[in-house]
């Protein structure tokens, strides 16, 4: 991921994060996106109602879906508002799939977003990142890691 893109995913105004991913899984290579909406879909996450709570990303026939994504329906849309869970499918080149398909072979290994983001074009993107599943110790020391963190800045904080 370049610099560039890094500054546009800060301005965006809509950051729709998956919490719990880091907690669960070690990211070990990291993808950025399209999705595939609807014209309510893609106003619904403008306005910030889409979650990424227990999704997860599967591959079939080559090409790539994300399932069990949450996006509330638009206020606004009649008759022609979209179904809330249905499955979505993501833009990713060729290659990238085939390196994410081979790689979930192995055990252990899933794909989960991570982030959904507007660019300046106004298109939504999903950051997605092949994971590995942490074990209880290991979340045992990322709870550790950032406890420490905290009582660093709480020091940091009461020290000026």
């Amino acid at each position: 991921m370049n610099k560039q893109q890094e500054e546009i995913r800060k301005k965006s105004p809509v950051q729709i994060k998956n919490k719990k991913a880091a907690f669960e899984y070690f990211f070990i290579e990291e993808f950025t996106a399209g999705l595939v909406l609807t014209g309510t879909e893609i106003k619904s996450i403008r306005a910030g109602k889409a979650s990424l709570v227990d999704t997860y990303c599967t591959i079939i026939t080559g090409e790539i879906w994300v399932k069990s994504m949450s996006i509330s329906p638009y206020f606004y849309g009649s008759y022609n508002n979209h179904e809330q869970k249905r499955d979505r499918k993501l833009l990713l080149t060729r290659r990238e799939i085939a390196r994410l398909e081979s790689a979930t072979r192995q055990t252990g290994y899933t794909i989960v977003p991570t982030l959904v983001w507007i660019d300046e074009n106004g298109r939504a993107k999903m950051d997605i990142a092949l994971c590995k599943g942490k074990k209880a110790y290991d979340k045992r020391q990322t709870m550790k890691e950032k406890e420490d963190r905290r009582e660093m800045d709480r020091a940091m904080k009461d020290f000026r």
